[in-house]
């Protein structure tokens, strides 16, 4: 685990840095570069487009550990929105509080086993 909390805190660091870089380089324009590298339809869009489904799924992710709360609506958000810098941040976090415990890291909520099951009236 001390391997995985290092990579974290390195590859945190390198994105932030790199991620400062590039805004005061070429500003806060990210939005119609990004899609219209998907627009165009190459090599750098097709990157974009499997690097957009890897936010949904960390998005997804993280809304469904923390059972869709409001809390869990919030960090899913930013898990989509900010990609990298929070999701890095977040898993430490995460290895910190649950000590270590990769099944509590990844299954959050859902650690203990099933929730009782949810009617449609509840």
């Amino acid at each position: 685990m001390t391997a995985v909390r290092i990579y974290l805190i390195l590859a945190w660091t390198a994105l932030i840095a790199f991620t400062a870089f590039v805004i005061g380089r070429d500003g806060l324009g990210l939005l119609p570069e990004f899609f219209g590298a998907i627009r165009a339809g190459h090599w750098p869009g097709q990157f974009n487009a499997d690097f957009l489904s890897m936010l949904a799924l960390s998005g997804l992710w993280t809304g469904w550990r923390n059972g869709w709360s409001a809390p869990g609506w919030v960090l899913a958000v930013a898990a989509f929105l900010l990609g990298g810098a929070f999701l890095m941040a977040y898993l430490l976090v995460l290895l910190h509080r649950e000590k270590g415990d990769m099944r509590r890291v990844l299954l959050g909520i859902h650690a203990d086993g099933p929730a009782p099951a949810r009617r449609w009236s509840d």
